[in-house]
């Protein structure tokens, strides 16, 4: 599976400001919210947020990967953002994060989060996909570089 495959327009956002991992989070559940209206934005806040609790989804190398089931998601649901700036994310290397791609899946999608979580890392060690994500300037130029 190609992880583009899971994005589309509405669901890609390039350059964004933003000041804390907290806001992020609000601001990426608004936005599934908007694009998936079945799926509550504050039921994706709380799901992500204690996910994070668990332990930082920010894997390195300014890529964040936050990630939660949820019990009113019906298919896959994904989202890339990339930060104008970087945040402070709790990632394993101490660095800020700028790019983050959520996912969101079906509660007993297990098998299948694993797998998909584990192509996104992949996708994003590859350092020209990484470098030509970073250096997309819209959102069409983005959903481009990660395909």
């Amino acid at each position: 599976m190609e992880i583009a495959s899971l994005l589309s327009p509405s669901t890609v956002l390039c350059n964004q400001e933003s000041t804390s991992k907290k806001r992020i989070l609000e601001d990426i559940s608004e936005h599934i919210h908007s694009a998936f209206p079945y799926l509550s934005d504050s039921t994706i806040f709380s799901a992500l947020v204690s996910r994070e609790k668990l332990g930082s989804t920010g894997i390195g190398n300014g890529i964040a990967i936050p990630h939660c089931r949820m019990a009113d998601c019906k298919e896959i649901t994904a989202m890339l953002i990339t930060l104008a700036n970087g945040i402070d994310f709790d990632a394993i290397d101490n660095e800020k994060v700028d790019v983050i791609f959520v996912l969101i899946v079906p509660e007993d999608a297990n098998e299948n989060h694993l797998k998909t979580l584990a192509t996104i890392a992949e996708t994003f060690s590859d350092e020209t996909i990484l470098n030509n994500v970073r250096q997309a300037q819209s959102s069409q130029a983005l959903l481009q570089a990660i395909s």
